[in-house]
């Protein structure tokens, strides 16, 4: 049993008297850093609030100003893929919650509270809805790398995790953030800090520079870099053609599919380029197990994640054994691009979700038919079967009827070169970001630099 004895003089106020808060591990960091030159988050910080309120998504653009909701805080380092924009007007209509690049944004509410990024220099300035902390951070005060690592490292997340009020869905209150302690390095290791953070932040850019170049080589191989489908306002069906598929709404019959489909040339359904994997097997109730996910795939990056989770607490849809190397698409919401393909480490006690195809093939194959499926080429097939639905969703026969193409072995082989490039650029900016925790973590261990 693990148990702390803390006397009156050391509850933090009548709203704190909590046993959780007083957990060992809190009091021992909160110990190590009583020791340390430090200053709270809000005098280091030019504001820190919650984004727009109850912004409508009829606001949001194409273009214009990155509007940054919960959903884009994945990745520390920002990631802009599935990114909304606003209006220039409505922005400055709003102009009390911009952000600028080097500036902080946390998940404020919801299952991911506490998740933090930087918003990076591919735009000058941000706004954020009301359901993220946006920190913009005195950048005469302290360097803006620095801090977003140590908010990252273990004594940052801990303070917030200790802080964090638990009432129903959960919040993190803007009084607790501003209230965080932060250790004060000298100008030097600052300086270490940045030089590690902008080095994977510039890893990361290649990372997805390597993998856009093989898309690029997909479509102009095909002809396809510059394609545009047509937009007809009328267009006629055969009756034979509606019981065929058995659809009579308008928007399956778009002519823009089929065009595609006879723009790619020599091609073979997706079934027959890869074998489905469709084998459930027995949950153990007591086993823990390494569980995707449809939400843990990074639709801008192809990664993937996973929790444990116990048996007797997987979803019933979690039935899908894989060992490592194999395909996974999303039939939710296909066109977002859930596609990834599965790290050969993650060959032990892993499940996925249902809610996935999952197909067994070799390099470059693999790395091929990714590209493909979260190319355009992919996702206006995907399309076609969702249309008048309210809830997007395909089925693994939809999913093997799709169209590949028929691409010389020596044009996949370039293709998955990139790919694994790009993946090998991407590991290695988590790693220049972990190392960077890590050194963090070290000064304040050794009671500073």
């Amino acid at each position: 049993m693990t148990f702390s004895i803390i006397q009156k003089s050391q509850l933090e106020g009548a709203d704190r008297i909590d046993a959780e808060y007083y957990q060992p591990e809190y009091l021992l960091i909160s110990e190590l850093l009583r020791r340390q030159k430090t200053q709270i988050l809000k005098n280091l910080s030019n504001f820190i609030k919650k984004g727009i309120f109850d912004l409508s998504p009829d606001n949001y653009r194409s273009s214009g100003i990155p509007f940054i909701r919960t959903t884009s805080i994945k990745d520390p380092l920002l990631d802009l893929e599935e990114i909304v924009f606003l209006e220039a007007g409505t922005h400055q209509k709003n102009h009390s919650t911009s952000l600028q690049s080097g500036d902080l944004v946390f998940t404020k509410i919801g299952a991911n509270i506490g998740d933090l990024s930087l918003l990076p220099s591919d735009f000058y300035e941000y706004n954020f809805s009301q359901n993220v902390a946006g920190v913009s951070v005195n950048k005469k005060a302290i360097n803006f790398h620095y801090l977003f690592t140590y908010l990252l490292s273990k004594y940052g997340r801990k303070q917030i995790e200790r802080r964090q009020m638990i009432s129903g869905q959960g919040k993190l209150e803007l009084e607790d953030l501003r209230n965080l302690q932060i250790v004060i390095p000298s100008l030097v290791f600052e300086r270490e800090i940045e030089s590690l953070i902008v080095e994977s932040q510039r890893t990361k850019q290649l990372s997805i520079e390597l993998y856009q170049n093989a898309e690029h080589l997909l479509l102009e191989k095909l002809g396809l870099k510059d394609f545009q489908t047509p937009q007809d306002l009328s267009y006629i069906v055969n009756y034979s053609d509606t019981k065929k598929v058995e659809r009579v709404d308008a928007d399956y019959f778009q002519p823009k599919y089929e065009f595609l489909v006879n723009k790619l040339g020599k091609k073979k359904e997706l079934f027959k380029f890869a074998e489905r994997i469709n084998t459930s097997f027995k949950i153990e109730p007591d086993k823990e197990y390494n569980y995707i996910e449809i939400g843990d795939v990074n639709v801008g990056t192809g990664e993937v994640v996973f929790n444990k989770v116990v048996g007797k607490e997987l979803p019933a849809n979690a039935k899908i054994k894989i060992c490592g190397g194999e395909l996974i698409i999303s039939k939710v919401r296909p066109t977002r691009g859930a596609i990834a393909i599965i790290p050969d480490e993650f060959n032990k006690d892993f499940v996925v979700s249902g809610a996935f195809s999952v197909f067994n093939l070799a390099s470059p194959a693999k790395e091929f038919l990714q590209v493909v499926l979260r190319s355009l080429i992919g996702k206006l097939q995907m399309e076609r079967p969702t249309t008048g639905t309210s809830y997007p969703t395909i089925t693994d026969q939809d999913m093997e009827n799709l169209w590949i193409p028929s691409v010389k072995v020596e044009t996949q082989q370039k293709i998955a070169d990139l790919v694994r490039k790009s993946h090998g650029a991407r590991k290695k900016s988590k790693e220049l970001l972990e190392e960077a925790k890590r050194k963090v973590e070290e000064m304040i261990e050794k009671g500073g630099d």
